[in-house]
Formats: structure tokens, C-alpha cells, sequence
């Protein structure tokens, strides 16, 4: 699969969308958005996702990295966070495609299986799927234990199927491997620190190295890694909390509110101000 006026590859959260809901799963049919686009998805990758796509019908070309393959009918491509990859599909292709948040799964202890493209019937799989979309479209008492179960389950079939086929890409490379532990550390610990040196002490790498990795991987700058992931905080407490703007920046390591304000404008393209009245205007 070849884009020839592709410069870079973009990092979106879902296809053609910068932002989506930070819920338990996003799903949707593969018909609904690919034909948004003339079912043709340009190679990307996404920072945070972890993505099962089952087709049940038509045909399509995944391209995973280097490696292309083409599904006739059903099969499954499994997409964890950061690996590249695009689409061909036939007009009439079917299926259905879920996102989860990575670090959800990390959380199940489970293994999570590398990029793949499973050939064929996949009852199990989509047996699962099947459950987990009931579940979160339909919650019942104990929804959070059911979820973690149903997830637990997706996990588990989709690590029996893959011990039956072979990886789509090759050697994970070492610019991948970083990019990953830099955004896990960042979730630990973006509340204790914003100096990418410490993050590049950690990481055992120089910090020039770890923007270079940042900007190859992410498609930008290990301190805006950094402030994306302070902003999104910023973002839930501003919208679910009754802390004071100068209060939540304290919280979040800026003691100056107005450089607060000014990297959560820049970052979220709004004023914290706006940000929380519009949150409460949605409520209202």
C-alpha cells in the first residue's frame, strides 16, 4: 500500500479524529467509517489504542508496517497502540470494528498480542466481541466487573488465535520500544515531573534521542507528550471537579496560573475557562 504525498504518519485517536470519548470501548461498524473515506484508510497509527477489526464479509487489504495481506470474506487484524497501518476495502465489506484504551488491558495482566492478521473463521473472537458490545450498550448491575470480564475473555481468544499464526511485522524496532515505555512512564509520573531529562534518565537514552523517538513515533515533542497528557488530567478535572483553575494547575505542578492557562490553551486550543463552562453547559 503506497501514499506517495504521505510526508509523515499521523497519529490520530480514531481515523480522521483527533479526540473520542476516554470510555470503556468506541465501536463501530467497518462500512460506517470507511465509507467516509472512499474505503481507503491511510497508513497512521494511534498513541493510546488498542483496535480489533472483524471482518465478516467483502474484502480488504491491510497494510500492518512493511507487511501487506489480504482478507477474503472474515478474518481479524489486531492493532495495538503505535503500529502502523492502513486499508483497502470493498464497497460492500462487513464487520465491526472495536477500540480499547491500551493501558485498560495492560491492567487485565494479561499478555497483549503484537500486530497481526488472523485468516478465516473466528467464532471465539467474535463470540467475545459479540459480549463486550452487549455489555457496554446494555450495562447491567456489576457493569465494571462485567466489562473486566468480558475484556479478560477478548484478550484470552484473541492470545489462543494468535498462537496459531505468525506476527504480521517483523522485530519490533528499538524507536518503538522507547516511544512505548516513555508514554507508560508519562502516565506514571506526569503529575511529579515535566523535565524530559528525568524521563530520558529512566529510559536510560540521551533527551535528544528521546525527542528524536518522540517526534519519529508520535509526531511530536516528548514535552508535548508531556503536556498532552497533563491537559487531558486538566481537562476531567475542570469538568469533574469543583477545584478553582489556579487549584487544579497546583495540583498538575504549575504554579504559575497563568503559564497554566496559557499550555492548556495552546494544547486544547480553549481557555480553561471555556473549557469548564462548556463542560457544564453539556451537563446542563
Amino acid at each position: 500500500m503506497h501514499y506517495p504525498n504521505m510526508n509523515h504518519i499521523p497519529v490520530y485517536a480514531l481515523y480522521g479524529e483527533q479526540e473520542v470519548s476516554q470510555d470503556w470501548l468506541h465501536w463501530e461498524t467497518i462500512q460506517s467509517r470507511s465509507r467516509l473515506h472512499g474505503y481507503r484508510i491511510a497508513p497512521h497509527r494511534h498513541e493510546q489504542f488498542f483496535q480489533v477489526l472483524h471482518l465478516t464479509g467483502g474484502w480488504a487489504r491491510v497494510g500492518i508496517d512493511d507487511a501487506s495481506f489480504d482478507i477474503r470474506h472474515e478474518g481479524v487484524v489486531v492493532l495495538p497502540a503505535l503500529s502502523v497501518h492502513g486499508f483497502l476495502f470493498s464497497d460492500d465489506v462487513e464487520g465491526i470494528v472495536v477500540t480499547l484504551m491500551e493501558r485498560d488491558l495492560v491492567g487485565m495482566g494479561l499478555g497483549l498480542p503484537g500486530p497481526q492478521v488472523l485468516q478465516g473463521t473466528s467464532l471465539f473472537i467474535g463470540d467475545a466481541i459479540d459480549r463486550l458490545i452487549g455489555e457496554a450498550d446494555r450495562p447491567g448491575s456489576d457493569h465494571e466487573a462485567a466489562m473486566r470480564a468480558h475484556l479478560t475473555l477478548l484478550l484470552v481468544a484473541l492470545n489462543r488465535a494468535s498462537q496459531e499464526a505468525a506476527p504480521a511485522g517483523g522485530p519490533a524496532q528499538r524507536a518503538l520500544i522507547h516511544a512505548k515505555a516513555f508514554r507508560a512512564l508519562v502516565d506514571q509520573r506526569f503529575r511529579e515531573t515535566r523535565r524530559i531529562g528525568d524521563y530520558a534518565e529512566l529510559l536510560g537514552i540521551s533527551q535528544t534521542h528521546l525527542n528524536r523517538v518522540c517526534r519519529e513515533v508520535l509526531g511530536a515533542s516528548a514535552l508535548e507528550v508531556v503536556e498532552r497528557r497533563l491537559a487531558l488530567e486538566a481537562r476531567r478535572m475542570l469538568a469533574f471537579s469543583s477545584l478553582s483553575i489556579k487549584q487544579i494547575g497546583a495540583e498538575l505542578g504549575y504554579e504559575d496560573p497563568a503559564y497554566f492557562s496559557r499550555v492548556l490553551t495552546r494544547v486544547l486550543g480553549a481557555p480553561p475557562g471555556e473549557i469548564r463552562k462548556g463542560a457544564l453547559e453539556r451537563e446542563g
